[in-house]
């Protein structure tokens, strides 16, 4: 039994020493391992872009793409970039989208390619693309461009253009009054495309002859639309030949033309419709008869808008009927609708020329209350109600303190005041306030700055003319020659020998300085 169990034990060691696996001392695993085992070998960077896949670009994100990059020239390098990849071909978004980048930054000759090499493109193209490369080229008065962007539609789209394609092209070249061009698109496009002008182009010929005044001829249009059935006048027409006769004084006839839009025709007319009649009665004067325009629009189940009542309350404001321009302000906010900017500055006129500025204030009030912004011409009717009213010190602090708020001013904002305080001979403060406009930028006119100088002088207040004459001339001001004469003998008057030199210098340097520019501009 012990020979076996000996026989067993030497086989045990002779398996275990011909074992592929090292053999380990019992001693060595008591004992703290120092050593920390080798990490295993990092991939390197080259191996790692290698094995990394490039992220596929649809169509969607290359739109994007190029949206937002703000360089054609590097929006084109995306668009070509894109196109490298495996199994992308561009369709009509993306040339779409490129073609509206380069056109707008007026990379004509970019566009030209792309249109050529769409000519040997598979993919289905839309109209729309060269429809706003028309506008593109309208906008910067390239009307041949226009027409070859028309013409190019049928052998790219692969279709005839469309009437809205016609529409389009059409009213790109009459609003930019290239009538001849028009004339010989219109004619061209009836030989070749069998065009049946629809109620649109005929709507675009009415609106370039009202525009030209020339209504006889646009009645004229009318006539041959109401021959067809496919271009029967529409409510766009009769609105355009019934302001056409407003602006022309013929209220009469654009009276009996609405009675025969909506008795005969049965067209049933707009709130923009009736604001066209509005607007030429009180242009007229007539505010009694826009009056029952507005009452015949109730009647009739049209309910005024914010147009319309602005339009009447700008006629009663030139009436000067105050009381009825509040009256129909008060109407207006009755029926629900909100008072914009202009309305509250049409009745805060208004109210400003009846000498009720309080009222007029109190509105101002109202507009902050129902987060209604007041914008600089809202500032200014109110800065010159005040100044009417010899509220001076009320219209300077205004001016002082609405920067502050975030409020815009302009040059007039200023000029408004110092105008009435110059005319009421407030001389102490026109000078602080020419003092404040040359602090924030702002400069009186020329004119004005010399009467300034001049009635600061003749109030005795000629240190600050003095002062006020230093600081224009840093803005490049020269006064004229009686305005240098006057100053210079009101302090010789005053004995101030010092305040005449210097001035005398400025005006030898200010004659210095000119004869260099003129004779620069010679040479």
């Amino acid at each position: 039994m012990n020979l076996v169990r000996v026989s067993f034990c030497k086989q045990r060691c002779f398996s275990s020493s011909s074992s592929p696996l090292p053999w380990i001392s019992p001693l060595k695993l008591l004992k703290p391992n120092s050593q920390k085992p080798d990490p295993p070998p990092q991939p390197s960077l080259a191996s790692t872009e290698s094995q990394r896949k490039p992220k596929f670009i649809s169509h969607d994100t290359a739109i994007n793409l190029i949206k937002r990059e703000k360089d054609p020239q590097r929006a084109l390098q995306i668009f070509n970039k894109v196109s490298r990849q495996k199994g992308f071909t561009h369709n009509s978004a993306t040339y779409g989208t490129i073609l509206h980048k380069l056109a707008q930054s007026k990379k004509f000759q970019a566009v030209d390619s792309l249109l050529r090499q769409m000519s040997y493109e598979t993919c289905r193209f839309h109209e729309g693309i060269f429809l706003n490369l028309m506008k593109h080229f309208s906008r910067f008065s390239l009307h041949n461009k226009v027409l070859e962007m028309f013409n190019a539609i049928q052998p790219i789209v692969r279709e005839k253009p469309s009437l809205k394609a016609i529409s389009t092209c059409l009213n790109l070249l009459i609003e930019s009054n290239q009538v001849d061009l028009a004339r010989d698109f219109l004619l061209n496009s009836k030989k070749s495309l069998r065009l049946r002008p629809n109620t649109c182009i005929f709507n675009i010929l009415v609106k370039h002859h009202c525009n030209n005044g020339d209504l006889e001829s646009a009645f004229e249009v009318v006539k041959e639309m109401k021959k067809s059935k496919v271009s029967y006048p529409s409510l766009i027409t009769y609105s355009t030949l019934i302001g056409g006769l407003c602006e022309s004084r013929r209220l009469k006839e654009a009276i009996e033309l609405f009675e025969e839009m909506v008795g005969k025709d049965q067209i049933l007319p707009d709130a923009l419709t009736y604001n066209l009649l509005i607007n030429g009665f009180c242009r007229e004067g007539k505010v009694d008869r826009a009056r029952k325009i507005i009452e015949f629009m109730k009647n009739n189940g049209c309910s005024p808008n914010l147009f319309n009542y602005s339009a009447l309350m700008n006629g009663l404001c030139k009436e000067g009927s105050w009381k009825e321009a509040k009256q129909l302000f008060v109407e207006m906010k009755s029926t629900g609708l909100k008072p914009d900017t202009i309305v509250y500055t049409t009745l805060m006129n208004c109210l400003c020329r009846a000498s009720r500025i309080d009222e007029a204030m109190s509105l101002l009030k109202e507009m902050k209350e129902n987060k209604c912004e007041a914008d600089v011409v809202t500032l200014n009717v109110l800065l010159g109600g005040l100044c009417r009213e010899s509220r001076f010190h009320e219209a300077v602090q205004m001016l002082e303190k609405l920067p502050y708020e975030g409020v815009y001013l302009n040059k007039a904002s200023y000029r408004i005041v110092l105008n009435a305080l110059c005319q009421k001979d407030e001389m102490e403060k026109a000078a602080k306030l020419l003092g404040l406009m040359l602090d924030r930028g702002f400069f009186p006119h020329y004119a004005t700055s010399n009467e300034v100088l001049i009635q600061l002088c003749k109030a005795g207040m000629v240190d600050d003319a003095v002062t006020a004459l230093f600081g224009l001339a840093e803005t490049g001001f020269k006064p004229e020659p009686h305005c240098w004469e006057f100053l210079i003998e009101m302090n010789c008057k005053d004995r101030k020998l010092l305040p005449v030199f210097e001035l005398l210098d400025e005006l030898v340097i200010k004659e210095c300085t000119h004869n260099l520019h003129v004779g620069a501009s010679f040479a």
